[in-house]
Parts: C-alpha cells; sequence; structure tokens
C-alpha cells in the first residue's frame, strides 16, 4: 500500500481544501472568542456579496425609476391660516412665476447662480455621491443642515418630486437626476432649474424674482443683481433684508461669497469685483389678499414654522397646510383700534416727520406663552417691514428692568457689598463716573435733560428712568451676568448689539425686537417660570396633523428676582414714566423706554393675565433709514410714557374686558420691603422722564463716587430721613486708564445698517 496521502482515505478528507494532511494536521484551531471571528473567506465572500446587492439596487433603481410628469408642487397649492378660533385669517398660494428661455438670462448672472450653487455644473455628473455623504455627515454632526445636491438633483426636486425630506424622495432624485442628464442637455438643466427655483417674495423663476426685487425683467439684471438674486436660492427667508434688516450682515457675507466665487472661477475680473456695490432693492409688492394686518401674522407664523423646523420653505410653499394660530381675532382687532385712534390718527400728512412714524406691538399670555395678537404696522401692502418681529432698533430703558432682575437673581452687592435691593441707595447725579473695584471705568451716561437726582434709591430711579442707577448697577452685576440673565428671560442670544454692548447693556443698546421683549415681560410676569412663546395652534395636511415642538416651562430666575422686579415695576405705573398706562383699569406693572436720538419709544408692561409691548419707531418710508421723531404728531419728543403707553392701557383694557382683575401675588426677596422714604414725592412724579441714550464720556468736574450704600435700621439719614451715600472721596484716582474697559458707544449707527435698501 502506497504512503502516498493521495492514495488512501485520509486524502479525501482535505483534498477539497488544497492542504495535505501534515499541513491541516499543523493548522491551529481556533478556540474561545476567536471562534466567533469572520475568517478572511468570510470578510472577502461578504463584501463581494454587499457589493453586488448595491450594484443589483442600482441598476434595478434606475430600470424601475422613469422621469415622472411635473409635479402639483410646480403649481403650489394655497395654505389657509385661522385665527385661534377656526375663522379664516387668510390664504397664500397665488404662484408668481414666468418662465423665460435661458438665452434671456445674462452670460454673469447665469454664473453667479452657478458660482452660490454648483460650480462645476457642467463638467460634473449629474450627482456628486461624496457631496451627498458630506452634507449627511454634517447633518448628522450638528453642523448644520447642509445640501449636497447639484443643479441637476435641485432642478428635480423642484419640478419632479417635492421638498419632503425622506430617503425615498431622495433616492427617486438620485435616479430621475442620472436619466435626465443622459436625456437633456446642461443647458436645458440650467434654463430649467433657474425658472422653477423660488427666490422668496412669493416669486418663482428667475424673471419673477427680477421683477419682485428689482423691478425689471431679468436682461436687464447686472452682475450686482444677479450675484443677490443667486444669493437668495440658499435661503430665501434668512437673506431678504427688507422683511428682516438685521439680515443684512448674513445677506451681505452671502453676495460677497457668490462673486469671490466668480472671481475664482474666472467669470468675473477681480477689478470688476472689488468696484461693485450692494444693489439697492426695490419696495417688496404685497398680496392683495395679504394686506392690512394679514400680511404681518402670516409671515410671522412662516418665519415660526421654518425658524422652528415644523416645516421648512421648501415643504410650506408646497402648500395644502391648514394652520391655526394662536392670534385671538377680537383681541387681535382691538390692537389695531388701539393704534390707530391713539396714535395714527394723531398724525398729519403736512409734517413731514409724520411720515416716519411706525408701530409694532405683541401681546402674550404668561401662563401659556400663546401670541395672542400681533401688530406688525399700518398696512402690510404699504409698509412690508414687520414692526413686531424686526431686530434693528434699541429697547431703551425697557431693558433696565432685566439689570434689577439680574441683581436680585445673583444676590449682586453695590461697590461698598451691600445688596442690591429696592431700597438700595445709589448715587443718580448726571454723568457721574462709573466705577469698577474702586477704579473709573470711563462710561459716564447722562440723565434725561442732563437732570442730576443725587442720592436716590433703586425704586425711585426706576420710576424716572435714572441712567447714572443702573450704568453702576450694570457694573456692579457684571455686563457677562446680565447677558446671561436677558437669554434666560427671553432675549435671543444672537440679538444684534447684546454680546458687544459690555458696560452700555444696561441702558437698552441690544436691539430685540417687540416679541422678544414680550417674551421676557411674560415671564417676570409669570413669576420668573417661562414658557416658549409660539405662534401655533395645530398644523395639519390632508386631514393628518404635524407635530410641534415641545415648550417645556422651566425657571428662567427665581420666583424672589421676577417677583422684586414686578414690584419696583408697579411703582412705575403708579407714579413714574408710566402712570398713562393705569387708564387699563387693573393692577399693572412697566417700564417705559426711549432709543438714542428718540428714534423709537416703548412701553412693556403687564398685569398678571397679560403681557404686551408697544414700540413707535421712526424710519424714512424711502431710504428705509431710522429717524429721529421729534415733532411727531405735534410733540416736541415722543417717549415711552405718551403713545406706547396709551395704546398698551387701550389694548390691554379691551382684551380682558369681562375678565376679573387680579392683583399681583408676590414674593419679594428679603430686604425689598417698601420704605416709606422709597416713595416719589408729587413733585417728583410730575418731574419724571424716561432717560436711555449714554453719553460718550464724563463731562469736566464728573468726580467718581461710590455706587450705593447701605439701608436699612443701620443707614444714615439726612435731615428727611432720605438714606445718604458714604462722603465722596476727595481725591480721584490717577491711573490713565480705566482697570476695566466699558465701551461708551452703542451698536453699530443703525442707519448705516440700513443704507442701500429700501421698504415701508
Amino acid at each position: 500500500m502506497s504512503d502516498d496521502a493521495r492514495h488512501d482515505g485520509t486524502g479525501s478528507e482535505h483534498g477539497e481544501t488544497g492542504e495535505t494532511g501534515e499541513a491541516a494536521a499543523d493548522r491551529p484551531r481556533r478556540t474561545g472568542w476567536r471562534r466567533l471571528l469572520p475568517t478572511w473567506r468570510m470578510v472577502v465572500g461578504g463584501v463581494l456579496l454587499f457589493l453586488l446587492l448595491i450594484v443589483g439596487g442600482l441598476t434595478a433603481g434606475y430600470l424601475l425609476v422613469g422621469i415622472p410628469p411635473a409635479n402639483s408642487a410646480a403649481k403650489a397649492q394655497s395654505n389657509v391660516y385661522l385665527y385661534s378660533d377656526g375663522t379664516e385669517l387668510a390664504r397664500d398660494g397665488d404662484v408668481n412665476r414666468e418662465n423665460v428661455p435661458l438665452g434671456q438670462v445674462p452670460r454673469t448672472v447665469q454664473r453667479a447662480v452657478l458660482a452660490a450653487e454648483d460650480r462645476d455644473f457642467y463638467s460634473e455628473s449629474a450627482v456628486d455621491p461624496a457631496a451627498m455623504l458630506r452634507a449627511a455627515w454634517n447633518t448628522v454632526t450638528g453642523k448644520g443642515k447642509q445640501s449636497g445636491s447639484t443643479i441637476t438633483q435641485q432642478y428635480v426636486k423642484n419640478y419632479y418630486l417635492g421638498q419632503e425630506q425622506t430617503l425615498t424622495r431622495k433616492a427617486k432624485e438620485f435616479f430621475i437626476a442620472i436619466k435626465l442628464d443622459r436625456e437633456e442637455s446642461k443647458d436645458e438643466i440650467l434654463q430649467g432649474y433657474l425658472n422653477t427655483s423660488y427666490y422668496g417674495r412669493n416669486a418663482y423663476g428667475i424673471q419673477a424674482a427680477a421683477r419682485a426685487y428689482y423691478g425689471k425683467d431679468v436682461g436687464a439684471l447686472t452682475t450686482a443683481e444677479g450675484a443677490y438674486l443667486a444669493a437668495l436660492l440658499n435661503a430665501p427667508s434668512a437673506y431678504d433684508i427688507t422683511a428682516h434688516p438685521e439680515n443684512r450682515p448674513r445677506a451681505l457675507a452671502r453676495w460677497n461669497y457668490v462673486l469671490d466665487g466668480m472671481v475664482k472661477q474666472k467669470w468675473l475680473g477681480r477689478a470688476e469685483r472689488t468696484a461693485m456695490a450692494f444693489p439697492t432693492l426695490t419696495r417688496a409688492p404685497a398680496s392683495a389678499g395679504l394686506s392690512g394686518q394679514r400680511g404681518y401674522l402670516v409671515e410671522a407664523v412662516r418665519d415660526y414654522l421654518t425658524g422652528h423646523d415644523i416645516l421648512d420653505d421648501g415643504t410650506l410653499r408646497a402648500g395644502g397646510y391648514r394652520i391655526t394660530t394662536t392670534i385671538d381675532h377680537k383681541r387681535q382687532n382691538a390692537f389695531v383700534k388701539a393704534v390707530r385712534t391713539r396714535l395714527m390718527d394723531q398724525l398729519d400728512g403736512h409734517r413731514t416727520v409724520d411720515g416716519y412714524v411706525r408701530a409694532g406691538g405683541a401681546s402674550i399670555d404668561p401662563a401659556t406663552g400663546r401670541v395672542v395678537a400681533l401688530y406688525g404696522g399700518i398696512d402690510y401692502a404699504k409698509q412690508f417691514v414687520n414692526s413686531a418681529t424686526r431686530r434693528d432698533y434699541q429697547v431703551g430703558s425697557t431693558f433696565k428692568p432685566l439689570v434689577f432682575a439680574s441683581a436680585v437673581q445673583n444676590e449682586s452687592v453695590t461697590q461698598d457689598g451691600s445688596p442690591i435691593t429696592p431700597n438700595t441707595v445709589y448715587d443718580g447725579s448726571n454723568k457721574r463716573m462709573t466705577l469698577s473695584h474702586g477704579h473709573p471705568t470711563g462710561f459716564a451716561p447722562g440723565n434725561e435733560d442732563d437732570h442730576s437726582y443725587g442720592p436716590i434709591t433703586v425704586t425711585e430711579a426706576t420710576d424716572k428712568s435714572v441712567n447714572a442707577v443702573y450704568a453702576q448697577m450694570g457694573i456692579d452685576v457684571g455686563p457677562d451676568t446680565v447677558r446671561k440673565t436677558a437669554v434666560a428671560l427671553g432675549i435671543p442670544a444672537d440679538t444684534p448689539s447684546l454680546a458687544t454692548s459690555q458696560g452700555a447693556i444696561s441702558l437698552g443698546t441690544a436691539t430685540p425686537s417687540v416679541l422678544d421683549m414680550t417674551q421676557v415681560y411674560a415671564t417676570l410676569a409669570h413669576h420668573g417660570r417661562q414658557r416658549p412663546y409660539t405662534l401655533i395652534d395645530h398644523v395639519t395636511k390632508a386631514g393628518e396633523a404635524i407635530d410641534l415642538p415641545e415648550r417645556e416651562e422651566t425657571a428662567a430666575v427665581e420666583r424672589a428676582a421676577a417677583d422684586t422686579t414686578t414690584h419696583i415695576l408697579r411703582s412705575v405705573v403708579e407714579g413714574g414714566t408710566g402712570t398713562a398706562a393705569q387708564a387699563a383699569g387693573r393692577p399693572a406693572a412697566g417700564k417705559t423706554g426711549t432709543a438714542e436720538q428718540d428714534k423709537a419709544a416703548w412701553f412693556a408692561g403687564y398685569t398678571p393675565d397679560l403681557a404686551t409691548v408697544v414700540a413707535v419707531l421712526g424710519q424714512h418710508p424711502e431710504t428705509a433709514v431710522q429717524e429721529p421723531l421729534y415733532g411727531a404728531a405735534g410733540r416736541d419728543r415722543l417717549n415711552g410714557g405718551d403713545f406706547p403707553a396709551q395704546i398698551w392701557a387701550d389694548y390691554t383694557a379691551a382684551a380682558l374686558a369681562g375678565r376679573p382683575a387680579r392683583d399681583f401675588d408676590l414674593r419679594l426677596q428679603d430686604g425689598a420691603e417698601p420704605s416709606p422714604s422709597a416713595a416719589p414725592s408729587a413733585d417728583d412724579s410730575e418731574s419724571a422722564s424716561d432717560s436711555d441714550s449714554p453719553s460718550t464720556g464724563p463731562t469736566d468736574g464728573a468726580t467718581p463716587t461710590g455706587s450705593g450704600a447701605p439701608t436699612g435700621t443701620g443707614a444714615p439719614t439726612g435731615p428727611t430721613g432720605q438714606p445718604t451715600l458714604p462722603p465722596t472721596p476727595t481725591e480721584v484716582p490717577t491711573t490713565a486708564e480705566p482697570t476695566e474697559e466699558f465701551p461708551t458707544v452703542g451698536p453699530p449707527d443703525a442707519d448705516e445698517y440700513a443704507q442701500r435698501w429700501t421698504g415701508g
């Protein structure tokens, strides 16, 4: 018998693997956890099988998915907006579209679109898998939602499919784009894309956009104008600076990105690019169905839906939604009537300054966070910018209560270590140098009319809106601490000038909207508990409800901080600058405010049941530059205690008619109990004036002093029983520069902020 393994029985045992008996015997057996690991043969086989499935799936998808007819969304259905009681508020969805051949679109405008959306359009394939994966990864990892779609894919989505964000739609988009790229030329695809894209202002297609933004046909567009329209494609609502003036920096950045991309692609010369200026926009047209208050309300609701990721722009444009808002029909009408009778009826067309007057207002139920009324302007068709939601006017002294609330919340103390309470005494001398850790800061704001008050309690300083007191209090608390409290109470963290105000933050140089400030005051009314505001009750499409985000109630500040702030704001209404609010006939708390150069006047107030903010703003009707309101309605000047407080009182009385009046249930901080000496005299009340404008520095002879003195039984008093300050230092610190820098200027010039664009 042969010894060769190939000739005995053992050979067949290993012959199939090509191993000899000795090799098989020498190969170690896999034991323990190693038995669970796949062999290299299994790995290779799995990879090959996976690739085979992918190829098969792609082939099947390409064969099965055909190019469909144009979708119904290309004709855009209407959305129906309802008041809270179910009655119809407005409809949108009338399509503004006019297709044009590619030859009518200037070459520079075509290239601007390519620079913005797809610079390799003419050389790349219909899809870019790498870009799609990168966009998906950025979205998943929190870097923001990004599109990885080529222009071909975007055209397919616009014209053949829909805007819903589903895997099924993306898969169809992928295959249709590949087929379309084989059946149509690049020029045909670009033409279709330009004619189906949405540019904002209800403009579908490049021709409608040219008419909507520049009042001209597409063939007359300049390169700069085309670059702006190209910028809009990324997010129309984020870059239309007429509807949202505060978005101008973002729009400029995107416009520059487009033009710089054209230079990079050698489609535009460097010198020509450098010489370009941002183009002037025409006034935005309004749909006849959105005139009056309807347009403002619909715009605010749309912004809420998209801003809270309930629906995106494209999905909302496709229409078919039934949107029930929180707006109370009767209260909305009451707001309109109050503004008309108290303000608009007092204006005279023969006074130039009266043409500058704008008004905005918002009202929130503190317990629920529901926005029950919103006043955007006299008519959406005449004044396009929504004065209730714009973020470009200083709020003035309506910000001061946030400083005090922050002081109580953080148990802040004065420069000499005394707790800050309503009875704390500060030096209210005009243009008094503020101190930080005993050193001058370089910040010495003036009071209204340069009036000096001397020793004055926080309550009195709030009644009379004394800048000198609140400037020092803001430094005592700390600008960063004040800012954090403001954000906790409801002011958006990205509010213009909020992050850069430094020492001047206490005087209201930031520019939150009327609606933002209403959220803040609603939080104070609700004892420091915040329920984020909402404009939406529910949304349905084809009978199915759309999920709305949870609005969890949280503690913005402790109850003592909110209630003690309410305590001093009641004094403002009872005997300070806000006495006009008493006409509401209910217990009320509030604060007046006036922006620098009297370009805006505010009243922010609340009852236990309703928080409302009213602002009167000055804006040139043609240039949109912010204008002072000196002489408006025949008054030498406007302040928050005038028209805004009167409008507030009329509206609040009507909005709460038939409901029993409720008093405030307050739990005050220790040491906040009213002091007989803290009550303002009748003479003081009559001379009270609102003050908000920081000066550029101290005047000659202004001497730094301490910021406050202890109050209560241990506080020294003068002949009248009024608490007094410690003696003024006889020597001024000789440091050449302050130990901490507190800029004495406000936010960037709002007039410059509004240049080169127009709107109502």
